[in-house]
């Protein structure tokens, strides 16, 4: 490690050292296509979020809570997942991340692989670990968003908006690496593909091994293998439209490593540092998606969206599933409860068309939105599993079993699909007073096949009707006050009682009241935001004397603040605190508990201060209060404040610029718990991830 370090050090020294043999470079006038192309340090503030409307609407004229990450803090911060973009935003906690996938949970609500996030305004399967080295911004859209989205959890959702193609030529190259041994390169071309510029495109390739610190009872150190592929072609069609087509490829593999245990103390049992998981275990993602959209300009006022997406994932499970049993805490000791080797598929198709229209009727101004949007989802599972447990002493590598998911015999379909229509207008009264109301009608069809040909028709058919209103006053130009009320839905299983009996049931609903406010300040550089909120999920499925009910209620209180943008000529900020008071207020399991991994008190901030033109450094603190390793709530995790640090300089000549970063992350080597899976077994928490030591990080850009 000592020697991986001096590397990175000595790299450090090299890049800063030849900033004065290239200083006449720098005095040689930039070529304008470069200036064209640098980040600017402004970019830390966004002005709109196209996600919360469907449309390009500003901060101010919308009556939502939405916080919006850019680029340039994923580049600055080397973040390679969505997790570590996420952590920007102190409204989003982390839950589990084994099966190499990760879990959020936004405003205290957990957000559904299947519903609770978007790529460019499209419902995205996510069961896995999401690349963002595509991504332009990650808009972090807050509160129930059923008008707009359909099913969704009542917490908000996350839209990933993908990168565009350039009209001027680019080329960027990059490498990144950790004292650990991880590697990750990438390349990103961008620019026009026909001499009038009408035609353009851009792709994005990356590679990537991972390397972490927690190892096998083999001694063997858990890597991750990726490769990512992206690429988008964009066209005018003359004055009257664009189109443009995108493919994305991702194959993620690792070893399997499901956490951490702890006693119902909070104590580790064993080694942290120890995966229980037998190095036979894997998983491997294999994600394709595919999409088109077209825009149409029908006239001064009126425009249509139409737009299409095709997702496949494949992922290959091969689990060992180590389980406690009443002797852990005693020895140590452990089983694998019965290992299985599956595959699953998941298709899903999505698409919506909108009309925009922006005109004037009985003296106001109006921006309204009229659309449909549906998706068709299908699922296959073959799995076989092994017919006995196997016991485990501390340190042993069982024999693998040789399961083979060919072999399956039962395999097990199921499918489903929603259509919904809606309406919005956002109504604008004069300088001062708009209001925006809007309403969603939705069908959810659902169907479930196994090997045996027993057809579950209409499993958990619904309708459902989600409005939304809100109220927006500019006292001045530069801020506005907000209010609204929203609601969305998700539709659940029916179930069988003890007695037999089946329960229809209808889709769990929620319901928010939100105040807020925000303003644009420093010569509108600085934009300062504040919130409070109160969610109450209802409809949720409850046990009372072996009949299934509907009466379980969860609710969410809380407040939030941000700031994001410039805040002098050298400082620039992205910060954001949340309080939130979450609670079961009705549930026969945690009546009166709080969910897991869910603070009451959270925080983030990550600065620039630009020394030079050239020369930046970084400070990041991340802040999670006191929470619940389980939602039964027997252990607590303690708070723990996290800080990263980095440098970066620049090296500018009439064909390149040359970037090298130095970052430092945790950098006090703090130890904390990143999130749990929020449950017990045997008395024992398992699923509970640690967050990352000490690492070292260093990278190298060229842009031509």
């Amino acid at each position: 490690m000592n020697f991986k370090v001096t590397t990175i050090c000595s790299a450090v020294v090299l890049a800063l050292s030849t900033s004065a043999v290239n200083a006449q470079n720098t005095e040689t006038p930039v070529d304008e296509t470069i200036v064209v192309h640098a980040q600017s340090f402004n970019d830390y503030k966004v002005d709109s979020a196209t996600g919360a409307m469907r449309t390009d609407t500003s901060m101010l004229d919308t009556a939502q809570s939405i916080n919006v990450i850019p680029e340039i803090v994923l580049e600055e911060q080397l973040a390679t997942t969505l997790g570590e973009a996420l952590q920007n935003d102190a409204s989003v906690s982390a839950g589990t991340q084994k099966w190499n996938r990760e879990v959020f949970y936004l405003r205290g609500f957990e957000l559904s692989s299947s519903n609770g996030y978007l790529r460019n305004g499209h419902s995205l399967f996510t069961h896995y670990m999401l690349p963002i080295e595509t991504l332009e911004s990650i808009e972090v859209i807050k509160g129930p968003s059923s008008l707009l989205y359909g099913r969704a959890a009542p917490g908000g959702l996350i839209n990933m908006v993908s990168k565009k193609p350039t009209e001027a030529p680019r080329v960027n190259l990059g490498t990144n690496f950790d004292d650990l041994g991880s590697t990750h390169h990438h390349i990103d071309v961008s620019g026009k593909l026909n001499e009038s510029g009408t035609v353009r495109g851009r792709t994005v390739m990356v590679k990537q091994d991972s390397v972490e610190s927690r190892k096998y009872a083999t001694g063997e150190e858990r890597e991750r293998d990726r490769f990512l592929g992206y690429g988008v072609i964009e066209a005018d069609l003359s004055d009257w439209g664009l189109v443009s087509f995108n493919y994305e490829k991702t194959n993620d593999k690792a070893p399997l490593d499901t956490g951490t245990w702890l006693d119902l103390n909070g104590n580790v049992i064993g080694d942290r540092d120890t995966i229980r998981d037998a190095n036979w275990s894997f998983i491997e993602n294999d994600v394709e998606n595919w999409g088109v959209d077209l825009d149409l300009y029908l006239s001064s006022q009126w425009r249509a969206n139409l737009s299409f997406n095709s997702q496949e994932m494949k992922r290959h499970r091969y689990d060992s599933m180590p389980t406690p049993t009443a002797n852990t805490i005693v020895d140590g000791s452990y089983i694998l409860n019965k290992p299985f080797d599956r595959h699953d598929t998941w298709k899903t198709k999505a698409f919506h068309a909108d009309l925009h229209g922006d005109f004037t009727a009985l003296n106001v101004d109006h921006q309204v939105l009229l659309g449909v949007n549906g998706q068709f989802y299908d699922y296959a599972q073959l799995r076989v599993k092994n017919k006995t447990v196997i016991d485990v002493n501390p340190g042993e590598n069982p024999v693998n079993p040789g399961l083979d998911y060919h072999n399956a015999t039962e395999p097990y379909e199921s499918d489903n699909n929603y259509y919904g229509f809606y309406v919005q207008d956002l109504v604008t009264f004069n300088d001062q007073w708009q209001a925006l109301v809007g309403g969603r009608y939705d069908m959810y069809f659902a169907d479930g096949t196994t090997s045996t040909d027993k057809v579950v028709k209409g499993a958990n058919d619904s309708e459902s009707f989600s409005p939304k209103a809100g109220i927006i006053y500019h006292p001045s130009y530069n801020g506005s006050i907000y209010a609204n009320y929203s609601e969305s839905f998700n539709p659940v299983n029916n179930v069988v009682n003890d007695d037999g009996s089946v329960t229809e049931r209808k889709p769990e609903e929620s319901r928010q009241y939100e105040v807020g406010t925000k303003w644009e300040l420093m010569d509108s550089r600085l934009l300062l935001t504040a919130a409070a909120f109160d969610i109450e999920k209802s409809n949720i499925s409850i046990s009372e004397g072996g009949i299934t009910t509907q009466n379980g209620i969860q609710r969410h209180i809380g407040a939030e603040l941000g700031a994001q943008g410039q805040v002098s000529d050298k400082l620039f900020v992205m910060m954001s605190g949340m309080y939130l008071d979450a609670n079961f207020d009705k549930h026969d399991k945690y009546q009166d508990k709080a969910p897991a991994n869910v603070p009451e008190w959270s925080g983030s901030v990550w600065t620039r201060y630009a020394l030079t033109e050239n020369t930046a450094f970084n400070l990041g603190a991340f802040y999670e209060g006191e929470r619940w390793a389980d939602n039964a709530n027997t252990v607590k995790l303690d708070s723990y404040v996290r800080f990263d640090t980095g440098a970066s300089h620049s090296i500018k000549s009439d064909y390149v610029n040359w970037d090298f970063r130095f970052n430092i992350e945790n950098l006090f080597d703090t130890d904390y718990v990143a999130g749990t899976g929020g449950s017990t077994t045997e008395g024992v928490v398992t699923d509970v991830h640690y967050g990352s030591e000490r690492r070292f990080k260093f990278s190298v850009n060229a842009t031509f």
